[in-house]
């Protein structure tokens, strides 16, 4: 029963300076919605640039060609061909797939519609090594690649562009003045920030180099995907391997290609989006520190202005323990309510932001609210709360009811 009599007096206390009152929570309050909101934007791009990253495809390495001056051909450009995304399936016992790609941009039409568009050209092995699979109609077959047939998949954006919710498999389109049927439209993966692969096409690479690109005879890029469970040290040097037999490279030449690993790349984005959410957690809790030598600064004043008070209070029989309790849950009281007002404005800031984000694609991330800052930066508050209020409550408890009465 004397507890809630200490709190009802503590909460009685803070009403009497309402004012005050709130410009000293202010601090908490802006130091947890800080917090939340920052640790809420870093995860937010955390997901989005690990999305980023998985749209190349799970135990994916790519391969790319990159100028060398070797020693003793001296400068030199690199190419990648169709054979060496044979070779390494062929002679790699590590490589399960290797998916030779090619791209550019066209126009594309569909009667009085039209839009421009990433034009990729792919192998039949895209689809599975890449993750990108056909949610309606078929994927492109061996036979497709062997007669350059002239067909085409094609994503979710260009479908609502074109066809305006009709169903376009069948359907005739025009890539670079020339028609095309599509066969199959692929399943959304949403935009990923640098690009959405909504919006490609997808055709043949046979076709694409031999129709669409100048008869080029060399590829952009392969992606090779990897046996489940093995190195990709391991796989990588198999893969050097065929590549510099086949583009008869000398033991003193340097590679003519490079390769990543998209497993790596990932891991090594979310040790970096980890430091970068802590990083600016780290920042808005000053704030919260801030915060409470705010409390602190307060409640000292406090004491001084109820001295008589407290020498009152403790003449009337109230112990040591009673006065510390009574100005500690002053504090404390004022960091929790901080802490819950600071969750509501953060919460209600990454439901703002996320709404405009919405609005605007072109912001191109979200951010992602989740329950643990939450519950660790209220924590904090009032961790806060009690430490900067120790002092004070201490102070007051230990006044002699002589002096504090004699106080003017």
């Amino acid at each position: 029963m004397l507890f809630w009599t200490i709190v009802k007096v503590a909460l009685k206390s803070m009403a009497a300076n309402k004012l005050r009152t709130f410009l000293t929570m202010l601090g908490i309050v802006i130091g947890v919605g800080s917090v939340i909101v920052m640790l809420a934007l870093g995860a937010g791009v955390e997901k989005s640039i690990t999305a980023q990253i998985s749209s190349f495809g799970a135990n994916i390495i790519m391969i790319w060609p990159q100028s060398v001056r070797g020693a003793v051909r001296g400068a030199a450009t690199s190419k990648l061909t169709l054979d060496d995304a044979r070779a390494l399936v062929r002679d790699a016992p590590d490589v399960m797939q290797s998916s030779p790609e090619v791209n550019s941009f066209g126009q594309v039409k569909y009667y009085n519609e039209n839009t421009r568009s990433r034009i990729c050209g792919v192998a039949s092995s895209y689809f599975s090594a890449r993750n990108s699979p056909v949610e309606t109609g078929r994927e492109f077959t061996s036979e497709d690649e062997a007669l350059s047939a002239r067909v085409a998949i094609v994503g979710g954006e260009i479908v609502d562009t074109l066809f305006s919710g009709l169903n376009p498999i069948g359907e005739q389109i025009k890539i670079s003045g020339s028609n095309y049927t599509v066969v199959g439209i692929l399943k959304r993966k949403g935009d990923t920030g640098m690009w959405n692969p909504d919006e490609i096409i997808l055709v043949p690479i046979t076709t694409a180099m031999s129709q669409i690109m100048g008869a080029r005879d060399t590829v952009q890029s392969i992606a090779v995907s990897m046996r489940n469970g093995i190195d990709a040290e391991q796989a990588k040097e198999q893969i050097s391997a065929v590549l510099r037999r086949e583009h008869r490279l000398q033991y003193n030449q340097e590679d003519d290609f490079g390769m990543f690993n998209v497993a790596e790349a990932a891991d090594q984005i979310k040790e970096t989006a980890s430091f970068f959410k802590l990083f600016l957690a780290g920042i808005a809790s000053v704030s919260l520190i801030v915060g409470g030598i705010g409390i602190m600064n307060i409640m000292l004043v406090s004491v001084t202005e109820r001295t008589r008070e407290i020498g009152i209070r403790k003449a009337l029989g109230a112990k040591t323990m009673n006065v510390l309790v009574q100005f500690l849950l002053e504090a404390t009281t004022m960091s929790i309510l901080g802490g819950v007002f600071g969750i509501l404005g953060g919460a209600g800031i990454v439901y703002l932001f996320n709404y405009i984000s919405a609005k605007n694609p072109a912001i191109g991330i979200s951010a992602s609210l989740q329950a643990w800052p939450i519950i660790a930066s209220f924590l904090f508050a009032l961790g806060v709360g009690v430490f900067f209020g120790w002092y004070p409550a201490r102070k007051a408890a230990k006044m002699n009811p002589i002096d504090a009465l004699r106080y003017e």
